[in-house]
């Protein structure tokens, strides 16, 4: 029982770190947009 129950809380610290993660990126990325710091080698420019 104790062993079911340790793996329910890893499945739950687990989850929640994701979506810290998850989080966190998504801050990162809206910042650097707005400061104009954003990849340039990331960008694809358009085949006209």
């Amino acid at each position: 029982m104790s062993e079911r129950k340790t793996k329910s809380g890893t499945t739950l610290w687990v989850a929640i770190g994701a979506v810290v993660l998850i989080i966190l990126l998504i801050l990162w990325l809206t910042i650097a947009d707005l400061l104009g710091d954003t990849d340039v080698a990331a960008f694809i420019p358009p085949m006209f």
